[in-house]
């Protein structure tokens, strides 16, 4: 009984805030606390997971194939053009989904198409197969922040989500490069078969059920101003600071990091995120919107572009941390203006479908640039640049909404 209210304590601490055009409350509220965490903490690791190891597939495949970055580029960016295409897709249909049926149709489509890349090395057939992972870790996200937008508090269930994925990641980070360099890029393939297994099973415990159809009919207009605004800085975010990201391992490669020592400084990156974003669960319902955000980006924008531009391993190291923890709290502070808005969680999945199509774009760019200036040191700093330009079009919404005290209801 004492672990029953405990947990009803936690639930409430957790939603108490109401969320934009959330379904009946009592859908995911009434739900203990261990299995929404459960399940969107799955969601989350197994929507990302493309996202934060595919650079270790990318350089296996150089490696073994010769593959040129261009190419590379491109294959990240089949990858994150389907992966946005799913979410756009989801968008409109949003209110009525359920997250549960879509997470499971989520991890078969990446299973099959993770194990299926294992089997060849011929560029057609692997650029089919990130279509296929695309495709299914947009169908896991949007069913994320369904899932998140129908509980009282979907930013910080997002940070919740997080710090469960990046405490998964940090292990992962370890063990995916010893796959590697025991059983080579097809070891890795099917590794991250493997781990799409595990998490679509525990995805299970995502809430079923579909939204409001009376909600669902009122916000099916057009996105408005301030919510293209959050379109907008969502899409500089994201091509700036991720543009390097499908090369990380090859720019530490170049500085002469083996893979399995990046490796290590990846799982402490993703540690130290993880922590980040327990601590702004914590505190993000008391925290304005303005600032934060701004700090955040600031911080991100830096750091990316030390990434490129340092030469030792220990300056490396910290930037690369810093990157990582600054991107992880930038990411749902961004999607918290996403939720304030009228057009609630079908404007969270159009925000992060706008973050996968301004990547893939960003990795294009960034392997026309490492081609033709034969190294990786521009894209840093450009992207760095790029990224801080968020802050323009993200404060006004913010700034509005501090002003009016809508910390996290959405607008009427």
């Amino acid at each position: 009984m004492q672990r029953r209210t405990r947990h009803a304590n936690l639930n409430a601490m957790m939603d108490h805030s109401g969320s934009a055009g959330s379904a009946p409350k009592a859908a995911t509220d009434s739900r203990p606390f261990a299995v929404t965490l459960i399940g969107i903490g799955a969601a989350t690791a197994a929507a990302h997971i493309g996202n934060n190891f595919t650079t270790y597939l990318l350089g296996g495949l150089m490696d073994r194939f010769g593959f040129s970055p261009f190419a590379m580029g491109a294959w990240n960016m089949a990858e994150t053009l389907s992966y946005a295409a799913a979410m756009f897709l989801v968008a409109p249909r949003a209110r009525g989904l359920d997250a549960r049926a879509l997470a499971m149709l989520a991890s078969v489509v990446v299973i099959a198409a993770q194990a299926g890349s294992a089997l060849t090395g011929a560029y057609p057939l692997l650029v089919l197969g990130r279509i296929g992972t695309g495709l299914g870790f947009g169908l896991m996200n949007s069913a994320l922040n369904l899932a998140a937008g129908r509980t009282g508090s979907p930013a910080r269930w997002i940070s919740v989500g997080i710090a469960v994925q990046t405490l998964l990641y940090s292990a992962i980070a370890i063990g995916l490069p010893m796959i590697g360099r025991d059983h080579g890029v097809n070891g890795m393939f099917f590794g991250l078969a493997g781990l799409s297994v595990v998490f679509g099973l525990c995805a299970l415990l995502l809430p079923s059920g579909k939204g409001a159809a009376a909600a669902s009919a009122a916000k099916a207009g057009p996105i408005g101003p301030e919510g293209l605004r959050v379109l907008l800085a969502m899409a500089l975010f994201a091509f700036g600071s991720l543009a390097i990201w499908p090369f990380i391992e090859r720019t530490a490669h170049a500085i002469g990091i083996p893979a399995t020592q990046f490796g290590l400084y990846q799982s402490l990156a993703v540690f130290m995120s993880a922590l980040g974003n327990a601590g702004l669960a914590t505190v993000i319902q008391r925290l304005p919107r303005a600032w934060p955000l701004a700090a955040a980006l600031g911080a991100c924008s830096l750091a990316c572009a030390l990434l490129t531009t340092v030469g030792s391993e220990a300056a490396f190291a910290t930037a690369f941390v810093a990157f990582m923890v600054s991107w992880f709290l930038t990411y749902p502070l961004l999607l918290r203006l996403a939720y304030a808005q009228v057009e609630g969680e079908r404007l969270a999945v159009m925000t992060t479908g706008t973050w996968l199509l301004s990547q893939s774009l960003g990795s294009l760019a960034a392997g026309a640039m490492a081609q033709g200036f034969g190294a990786y040191t521009l894209i840093g700093p450009l992207g760095g640049a790029i990224c801080f330009m968020a802050i323009a079009a993200a404060l006004p919404v913010a700034r509005r909404l501090d002003r009016e005290g809508t910390f996290n209801s959405p607008q009427r």
